[in-house]
This record gives C-alpha cells, sequence and structure tokens, in this order.
C-alpha cells in the first residue's frame, strides 16, 4: 500500500513493515521515477506491508 510521507509519524513497527519508497521499488516498471497516473508523476509514497 502506498501512504504518504507523514505516515511516518504514525509509524507502528509492530504492525507494518516498510517496504521502500515509491520510486526504488524492483516492481516499478520506470525504476528511479515516481508511479505516474495519466502520465503525470504522483506525489512521494511510502510503500508499506500489514503485518500477520
Amino acid at each position: 500500500m502506498g501512504v504518504p510521507i507523514s505516515f511516518l509519524d504514525k509509524y507502528c513497527p509492530e504492525q507494518f513493515e516498510i517496504i521502500g519508497l515509491d520510486r526504488y521499488v524492483a516492481d516499478n516498471p520506470n525504476y528511479g521515477h515516481r508511479f505516474t497516473i495519466a502520465g503525470r508523476e504522483t506525489y512521494a509514497r511510502i510503500l508499506i506491508r500489514h503485518k500477520m
């Protein structure tokens, strides 16, 4: 899940795992650039995963 950088204020390491910053995730087809919507880069997002 992509969350705003302000998420870090509320980050709980017991609940979430930080995967990385959107532009540096291997699954990003435009590695080194942010994900895009309609050809425009979105705001920077931190990618997190809920811990089981």
